[in-house]
């Protein structure tokens, strides 16, 4: 038994360990902020600062070219939002048609949509880039949340897993009890992919929040700007960059993830360990 307990405790000593290590650049970041500027990389060995203050917070909300960051946060938000809405709703019923609807040609195109996650987002890039240009879409959100329209891989892969676990005997009742394809797909399926379509909601939220190549693409007027590039915008190399009030902007636009994370990581852990039902 007291073999057993040490045994726990030496696990558990080094789980914590490799948690400190794992969280010590966000412990960094987050107490630089309230570090001077002039004494950030200055005193960089040093965790705690010297001086604290909340200036590089106050800066920071000011925002960059008279616009507070106030307004990226809400740009971000709106984008990654109805990003995420179209991503769900998109991915949810192809992979529906995927899993339980038998048509010519479906192992070619399900090929087809496994391809598209491999290809990396480099080689499409300047494609998009001239398709959207002569849409007029250049400098407004559609380029950033149209496409999500029509489903994302990865998540079509995922629920799909989720659908095949689900017996068909379920689909036969509901057809039993009048219910069509919809019918089925709202009342039978649905409900029982949760876990995937929170699983998918909560990765695409974090994907389209941190996105930076997308954003710098399309987006070239600052009041647009999101919270990914207006980070950037405290750096400069021509001449001094505001280190706080990046680090400490940096902060605030964790904070949305953190919280996502926090009130959703039960959807996560099963959406990723279950692959039917239990």
């Amino acid at each position: 038994m007291e073999a057993g307990r040490m045994k726990k405790i030496i696990v558990d000593v080094i789980i914590l360990i490799c948690a400190l290590l794992m969280l010590y650049p966000i412990i960094w970041l987050i107490l630089s902020s309230f570090k001077e500027n002039k004494d950030i990389f200055k005193t960089a060995q040093e965790l705690i600062p010297r001086n604290w203050t909340v200036q590089n917070y106050i800066d920071g909300i000011s925002g960059i070219a008279g616009i507070p960051f106030t307004t990226f946060i809400f740009n971000s938000l709106k984008i990654a939002v109805i990003a995420t809405a179209g991503a769900i709703f998109s991915s949810t019923f192809i992979s529906y048609g995927f899993a339980r609807i038998p048509f010519k040609g479906k192992g070619f195109w399900f090929a087809c949509v496994l391809v598209t996650m491999m290809l990396p987002t480099e080689i499409i890039m300047v494609p998009q880039y001239l398709w959207f240009s002569k849409l007029g879409w250049l400098n407004s959100i559609l380029p950033l949340t149209v496409p999500s329209y029509f489903g994302h891989a990865f998540f079509i892969f995922l629920m799909i897993q989720f659908i095949k676990g689900i017996p068909i005997e379920l689909d036969e009742a509901a057809k039993m009890d009048g219910c069509g394809r919809m019918g089925i797909f709202i009342k039978v399926i649905m409900p029982l992919i949760k876990p995937a379509i929170a699983t998918s909601a909560i990765f695409s939220f974090y994907w389209k929040w941190e996105e930076l190549i997308g954003p710098t693409l399309y987006l070239t007027q600052p009041e647009n700007y999101t919270v990914s590039i207006a980070l950037k915008q405290f750096l400069d190399s021509q001449s001094s960059s505001n280190w706080g009030s990046m680090f400490a902007m940096s902060v605030v636009s964790l904070l949305p993830v953190i919280i996502i994370f926090f009130l959703f990581q039960k959807y996560i852990i099963e959406g990723i360990s279950t692959t039917g039902l239990k």
